[in-house]
């Protein structure tokens, strides 16, 4: 969900279409300036030395990153060997974001983001469970099978604000303008409005891959 609002086509399909693109759109590469957006300024990136970072800025209150979500899991197990995917969740779209971007980092804390994520969206999108709050986030966090005294501690603690914070920062510095929103190697920025939708936005981001490989 944007700042503005933007089309998204449905992403389930989204790696069939990678893999079965028209020949001309494989063989016109992605427009700078139009299709995705090159950085003013890098951003520094978290990734090890021969990584190529993509990050996916998102939230658990926007139905857009809901619908993305089993098109970005699918996308993420197939990635090439030497591209490391992080997720950022930003501090808009909706109420109680501070707690849903902490959310997520005690969830990623505990080892669980893989196994969670989706049932956090499909809490908040699908059954419309009351996930917002810090006790009503923990509660959630212990009926959904977490170790609720582990999770409190990880969702309240410093080390999990902190991140929030950066979080918050990090969505300032790649000027994300909404989500879901990718950005790759701390040099590009790409997503459903540029890019059309997000189909093509994984598709650009696969082509900026490449493009970070050259230097």
């Amino acid at each position: 969900m944007k700042r503005r609002d933007f089309s998204l086509a449905a992403a389930a399909g989204s790696l069939g279409l990678l893999a079965h693109l028209p020949a001309q759109a494989q063989a016109r590469a992605p427009k700078a300036g139009t299709e995705y957006l090159v950085l003013d300024k890098r951003v520094p990136v978290d990734a090890p030395a021969g990584k190529i970072e993509v990050i996916e800025f998102f939230s658990y209150n926007c139905p857009h990153c809901n619908d993305f979500e089993p098109a970005l899991e699918a996308w993420a197990k197939s990635k090439p060997a030497d591209v490391v995917l992080r997720r950022v969740p930003v501090p808009f779209v909706g109420n109680d974001v501070e707690a849903k971007q902490r959310l997520y980092y005690a969830l990623e804390a505990m080892g669980k983001v893989d196994e969670y994520q989706p049932k956090v969206f499909s809490a908040i999108h699908a059954q419309r469970q009351n996930v917002n709050g810090d006790a009503n986030i923990v509660t959630w966090a212990e009926k959904s099978g977490l170790d609720a005294a582990k999770f409190k501690e990880l969702f309240t603690s410093f080390g999990v604000a902190s991140k929030a914070k950066r979080a918050s920062q990090l969505t300032d510095a790649y000027k994300v303008a909404g989500v879901p929103a990718l950005a790759v190697a701390g040099r590009w920025y790409v997503d459903g409005e540029t890019a059309g939708n997000m189909n093509k936005a994984l598709a650009v981001t696969n082509f900026l891959i490449g493009e970070a490989r050259k230097g």
